[in-house]
C-alpha cells in the first residue's frame, strides 16, 4: 500500500521507527517529519498528508504528534480526508469499518511504540463494511460541500 507518514517534532521518532517497520513489509513510504532537534506545527505535516491522500497520491496517511487530537483537527479540514483519532485498536478497527478513515491519528506521547504498531497493522487490515455506513458518508460528503446532510437520502 501506498502510504504517507506525517509528523510533528514529538512524533517524529515514532514515525521514523514505523516508516522502517512499514517498509520492510513491503509498503510504499514517504515520510514527512523534522530532523533532530527541529520544531514542527503540526498542522504542516497534517496539511502535506491529508491533501496527498484527498488528491490520490496516496491511499492513506499515517499522522503522529504529541496526542493525535490536533492532527485529526487540521487534516479534516481537507475535503476528502476521513482522519480518526484513535487509542487502540478497537477504535482504528471501527475508524475502518464504519467511517472508512483515510487518515489516522495518534499519540506520540501517550501510546508508545509496540502500541502505535499494533493499532496501525489493524487499521491497514481492516476493510469499509459499508452497507448503512455508505449513507453516513455520503451525508459527510454533503456537509463538505456546505449542504445539510439531512438532505441526503438513505
Amino acid at each position: 500500500m501506498k502510504l504517507i507518514i506525517g509528523a510533528d517534532h514529538r512524533g517524529a521518532d515514532a514515525a521514523a521507527r514505523l516508516g522502517e517497520r512499514l517498509s520492510r513489509a513491503g509498503h510504499e513510504i514517504r515520510i514527512l517529519a523534522p530532523g533532530p532537534g527541529e520544531a514542527c506545527d503540526y498542522p504542516e505535516p497534517a496539511y502535506i498528508a491529508g491533501s496527498a491522500v484527498a488528491r490520490g497520491e496516496a491511499e492513506r496517511a499515517i499522522l503522529i504528534c504529541g496526542t493525535g487530537v490536533g492532527m485529526c483537527i487540521a487534516a479534516n479540514k481537507i475535503p476528502g480526508v476521513r482522519a480518526a483519532s484513535v487509542h487502540d485498536e478497537i477504535t482504528a478497527e471501527i475508524s475502518r469499518t464504519h467511517n472508512d478513515a483515510n487518515v489516522i491519528c495518534l499519540s506520540a506521547d501517550l501510546l508508545g511504540q509496540r502500541l502505535i504498531e499494533q493499532i496501525v497493522d489493524t487499521w491497514l487490515r481492516t476493510a469499509f463494511a459499508g452497507g448503512r455506513h455508505e449513507r453516513r458518508l455520503r451525508k459527510i460528503e454533503a456537509i463538505e460541500r456546505g449542504q445539510d446532510p439531512r438532505s441526503v437520502g438513505n
